[in-house]
């Protein structure tokens, strides 16, 4: 690989806005990141300000990369979770660029960027064809790459399984709300899967968010046809991603 630098990428979460500068070489930080908790409400003027106080912080005066729990389409936000509901047609590229000065900024979605970060250093990182990112979280968000490009926006929680939205059905705040164990949520998960692989024939599934860290307990008893392997960026997948995008020109 050749040598990539550094860059300097933004994840913007329900409960913090979180940043570091990125070595493209190795995935890896190069230095404790930074956090500062999401405002409340967590309205478009709100959250540019944050961004801004947390790039001040680092001292980084250089082009900026930062995720949304949005869809993003051309710099604009257009749908919002666990954010405010303003952030729906807002151009997300133009406030955060005006927030930092008027630096060049990309924005896209923090699933989008997970993905990128999984695929490009992750365990996924050695292998051709599709791979599939599913975060099982309060929903369940997807990232979808072909050799390492990104197709934007996947949104594959919302796909209707048995007649329910797979993540009403498998996300791990369903685990949680009815109160299933890990082989009673695995056969939920691998309905989803089976029904989500059908449709795209990913080469691997890549099962992120934090319930990942318990992966032993129940990735071995999914039952669907394409490998399943755990993100191992864990909290630094949506920094690490971000940071990619706007060194490599990804503007969904």
């Amino acid at each position: 690989m050749s040598a990539r630098g550094h860059a300097f990428g933004i994840d913007i979460g329900g409960s913090g806005v979180k940043g570091a500068v990125v070595d493209l070489d190795t995935g890896l930080l190069t230095h404790e990141r930074l956090k500062i908790a999401t405002p409340r409400p967590a309205t478009p003027e709100a959250v540019a300000a944050a961004v801004a106080e947390l790039v001040a912080l680092a001292g980084w005066e250089g082009p900026v990369g930062i995720t949304l729990p949005c869809v993003v389409l051309d710099g604009h936000a257009r749908t919002a979770a666990n954010i405010d509901p303003a952030w729906i047609g807002t151009d997300a590229r133009a406030l955060f660029s005006a927030a930092l000065g008027g630096r060049t900024v990309t924005v896209l979605n923090d699933a989008d960027a997970a993905g990128l970060a999984e695929d490009s250093y992750g365990t996924a990182r050695d292998l051709n064809g599709l791979t599939l990112l599913l975060t099982f979280g309060t929903g369940i968000g997807s990232a979808l790459l072909y050799n390492g490009t990104l197709v934007p926006n996947s949104e594959l929680g919302h796909l209707v399984v048995e007649g329910v939205e797979a993540e009403h059905m498998a996300a791990a705040s369903i685990k949680d709300r009815d109160g299933l164990t890990y082989p009673e949520w695995a056969q939920r998960v691998s309905k989803a899967l089976i029904h989500i692989e059908n449709l795209f024939w990913p080469k691997v599934i890549v099962a992120g968010g934090g319930i990942s860290r318990d992966h032993e307990q129940w990735i071995p008893l999914l039952t669907n046809r394409t490998p399943v392997i755990p993100a191992v960026l864990k909290n630094t997948a949506g920094i690490v991603g971000a940071a990619m995008a706007i060194a490599g020109g990804i503007a969904p």
